[in-house]
């Protein structure tokens, strides 16, 4: 058994989207299992990649022949809801706890508390957005924000967020857009949708990745009344998790 009080912290790690989920998707099942205690990562997405919501039927064919920077742009599809993210430019969270709360909104509520409360300590103020009426039929998760979504003051949405659960166990994971490239974007979602998104990557200037992740730790373990163990991927958890990539 493990001490729920002690999460695992993974490092940030960059890998192709398959393994990124895959990661994520073999975390779920093994706390589910109780073979493994909560855990939080943060990760990017190398090469770029546009990641589908579970059940997203609709979306643009050409993507599946979009280049960017020399490499194809991988088209990848995630284990939670929600619509299409463009991970390039991104930094991505994962939460995999349980006891969150009875209803998918708890949970959000509970687990989104540790980003409003670490983005607030960087000076920015994050409230939940709500979903407009073209939700369901754009492909774009950035292009609307739901009650499950962290916008700024403006509207703006600022951070996309999803779930998966099993009984207790659930996985929340989502993005944060910090040096995204315009002309991907536009390439991706079109000029009116990066428009729509009035370009909140340039927020960021004055912040580097490793101190908004060492703020969002700090945030972690006050929301959530815990204390971090680093502790990296096992070479035999590696193993078990390349199965999932080739499923």
């Amino acid at each position: 058994m493990y001490n729920q009080n002690v999460w695992r912290l993974i490092p940030l790690l960059p890998a192709c989207g398959n393994i990124q989920m895959a990661i994520d998707k073999w975390l779920l099942k093994q706390h589910e299992c109780a073979n493994h205690p909560p855990t939080l990562r943060f990760y990017t997405w190398s090469p770029s990649a546009i990641s589908l919501g579970y059940h997203q039927k609709q979306y643009p064919q050409f993507w599946h022949d979009l280049i960017w920077q020399g490499d194809k742009l991988d088209v990848v599809r995630r284990p939670s809801g929600g619509r299409a993210v463009l991970h390039q430019g991104d930094l991505c969270y994962a939460v995999i706890a349980s006891s969150m709360g009875k209803s998918r909104m708890q949970a959000y509520t509970r687990i989104c508390q540790f980003l409003i409360t670490g983005w607030r300590s960087l000076g920015f103020d994050l409230n939940y957005g709500q979903a407009g009426r073209g939700y369901i039929h754009n492909p774009n998760c950035f292009g609307t924000a739901t009650g499950a979504d962290l916008i700024l003051p403006d509207g703006r949405k600022f951070i996309g967020s999803a779930q998966l659960r099993r009984g207790e166990a659930i996985l929340q994971h989502g993005s944060i857009p910090i040096a995204q490239d315009a002309n991907l974007y536009n390439m991706v979602f079109g000029f009116d949708s990066f428009i729509h998104k009035q370009n909140t990557t340039n927020l960021f200037q004055n912040l580097s990745q490793q101190n908004i992740i060492d703020t969002l730790i700090t945030a972690a373990c006050e929301c959530f009344h815990i204390k971090m163990e680093v502790k990296p991927l096992t070479e035999d958890e590696w193993t078990e998790i390349s199965v999932l990539c080739s499923i």
